[in-house]
């Protein structure tokens, strides 16, 4: 169980054939056509896995196996509640991504990712993505 002390928001980094899928946000969301790594909000009684695992369904209609840990840290947007943000590696699903919850989703190079206008809470996470540290 994950304690509670900020809002808890785990993401998918998930592969396919040497790339990796990100989602751009919709018109008129918070942050509007901001990228993203697929994932979202850890409800009470939730792990990140279990959350995880339904946010994907949710947002891109995938039943995925949800992989190890890569990275967790926390972030402070200005006048928002601070986030821990978490991402876990997903290499296993099922179904055919669709960007149900997203403005646009693309498959995309490790390289590539920098090209992208990112959450800021997610920049740094990206460049170190891009460098292979993942």
């Amino acid at each position: 169980m994950i304690k509670r002390h900020r809002l808890v928001v785990v993401a998918g980094v998930i592969h396919r054939n040497g790339h990796i899928l990100i989602g751009q946000r919709q018109k008129g969301d918070s942050h509007e056509l901001k990228w993203e790594f697929p994932g979202g909000k850890v409800e009470h009684g939730e792990s990140a896995s279990d959350a995880l695992q339904r946010e994907l369904e949710e947002e891109l209609c995938i039943q995925a196996h949800i992989g190890p840990e890569l990275i967790r840290y926390d972030y402070d947007y200005p006048k928002r509640t601070p986030i821990l943000l978490i991402f876990h590696s997903v290499t296993e699903f099922n179904g055919e991504p669709r960007g149900a919850a997203f403005e646009q989703i693309r498959w995309e190079t490790r390289e590539r990712l920098p090209d992208y206008d990112f959450l800021d809470g997610d920049i740094d996470f990206v460049r170190r993505i891009a460098n292979g540290e993942f």
